[in-house]
């Protein structure tokens, strides 16, 4: 089969051998503009909340009507830490330097930069950890009785606690599900997972042509007789296949005029499997997967060119995702330089950029989550509320998950209430003062320490973990 040069492409043919629609990189903006309603001479668009008009502007995004003074939101999606594992040490949030492990307590110890190796935080593991709400159960795996027990110091990741103390931490903001990351990717684009709880089963790795590997979760998964678990809402559970129908936020804001785009690692890349919208068919398989998919390697320089819509959803690849056995301090450093491009630009007066982690990745938490389904919520993962209009220094003690955002984006912009999670959260207006003019940025200067020059090249027997005798570091991590 001929190379293909797009990233956003389905490089491998069909199961019974037929091409898939292959799906390229999004148009350039110049033709996505000449192409789509704002380019047609006296076109108008009308929200399906009032009617309200959109100008024919180069960039209308700032133009359009909003609620508030809001007219950017930047939704970054991290990996695998607990609040406790990041921000249990910062000055009145709600954590700890103490741990429970099977009813006994136990210090937390100062986490490394790197990890020898994963620690478990599938469905399963989430149900040991929590214990029936004594959350002391997560002394599991090989490296979880050593490494989830362990927090950070500001030193570490200097800029998140910079911007804790400049801008809002939520103390009180769990995952959606209590389960790994392909259920919590859906409720980041959709305030619902369909009522997965877990990740696709017979998922399997293709090398391409080039020699990457393509690994997905989605609508292209690779494997023989691929499934993935749902609970319905009284709890039954059946098999589903990894391509669901269920409408996104994305594509509400289609249906308005309001451009949107999904940032990701591109297929060959690690992460490529962490975009959701490969596993929404309406989206992979038309032209809105060509529209609004980018590539996560070009967000700075979209951002320093001033070319994000007004919703952008983000995720990294795999070695700076801050997903263990990798670095914290180098995604530290990736997520420094994507705020402090949109601090330096002209989209800061106006935008918004909530960053989370997308579930605990195994790490110790005191705090049990509350349940509410079914599936969830999970356990608890911080969120930064970073923008001009932030009060500063506000310890968020609001009850919140991933489609909390996503009610601000609804309410900003006019949206129906896509799902129940997102209809009875909140919408993060009381971290705000919008009657106050913005506030100029304050940049993350820090740069954290990160063991190795290069974030995509695994430390190995390098990095010393101080390891028991008889337990080593993989070999390979992904």
């Amino acid at each position: 089969m001929p190379a293909n040069p797009h990233p956003f492409a389905d490089r491998y043919p069909a199961e019974d051998g037929e091409r898939r629609l292959a799906h390229p990189l999004p148009l350039p903006r110049r033709e996505f503009l000449r192409r789509s309603a704002y380019a047609i001479a006296g076109a108008t668009l009308f929200s399906c909340t009032g009617g309200r008009v959109i100008p024919r502007v180069d960039d209308p995004t700032p133009a359009v009507d909003t609620r508030w003074p809001i007219k950017r939101v930047l939704y970054l999606m991290l990996e695998n830490r607990s609040f406790n594992n990041l921000f249990g040490k910062f000055p009145g949030a709600l954590g700890t330097t103490i741990g429970v492990d099977q009813g006994r307590e136990r210090p937390l110890i100062r986490c490394p930069d790197w990890l020898p190796g994963d620690i478990p935080h599938d469905r399963a593991a989430g149900l040991r950890h929590v214990n029936g709400g004594r959350m002391d159960g997560f002394a599991t795996g090989t490296y979880g009785p050593i490494f989830a027990y362990s927090i950070f110091d500001e030193d570490q990741i200097p800029n998140y606690w910079l911007w804790a103390r400049e801008y809002a931490l939520s103390d009180r903001f769990f995952a959606s599900v209590n389960g790994p990351s392909y259920p919590n990717h859906f409720f980041f684009i959709a305030g619902t997972s369909g009522g997965v709880f877990d990740n696709p089963e017979n998922i399997r790795t293709r090398e391409l042509e080039d020699g990457s590997k393509f690994k997905s979760w989605g609508c292209d998964a690779v494997g023989d007789d691929v499934f993935v678990l749902v609970a319905d809402d009284r709890g039954n559970v059946t098999k589903h296949d990894a391509c669901f129908s269920f409408k996104t936020v994305g594509e509400q804001l289609s249906e308005i005029g309001v451009d949107w785009a999904y940032y990701s690692p591109v297929p060959g890349q690690t992460g490529y499997f962490w975009n959701a919208y490969n596993g929404i068919e309406q989206v992979f398989h038309t032209d809105l997967w060509h529209r609004h998919m980018r590539p996560i390697d070009r967000i700075v320089q979209d951002i320093e060119r001033g070319d994000l819509p007004a919703v952008t959803w983000a995720v990294p690849r795999f070695e700076l995702s801050d997903h263990p056995p990798f670095s914290t301090g180098h995604a530290h450093n990736w997520v420094s330089d994507i705020v402090n491009a949109v601090m330096r630009s002209d989209l800061w007066r106006h935008t918004v950029i909530f960053i989370t982690w997308d579930e605990w990745g195994g790490f110790y938490d005191p705090v049990e989550p509350p349940q509410i389904d079914p599936v969830g919520l999970g356990i608890r993962v911080p969120l930064l509320t970073i923008s001009p209009y932030t009060q500063r220094g506000v310890i968020d003690d609001e009850v919140g998950e991933f489609s909390s955002p996503l009610r601000f984006i609804a309410d900003n912009w006019g949206l129906e209430y896509l799902t129940p999670r997102i209809a009875n959260t909140h919408n993060f207006e009381h971290v705000f003062d919008f009657r106050r003019k913005p506030r100029p940025p304050v940049f993350g200067t820090n740069r954290a320490p990160a063991f190795g020059e290069d974030p995509f090249r695994w430390v190995g027997d390098e990095y010393d973990w101080d390891l028991p005798e008889g337990i080593e570091p993989v070999t390979k991590p992904v």
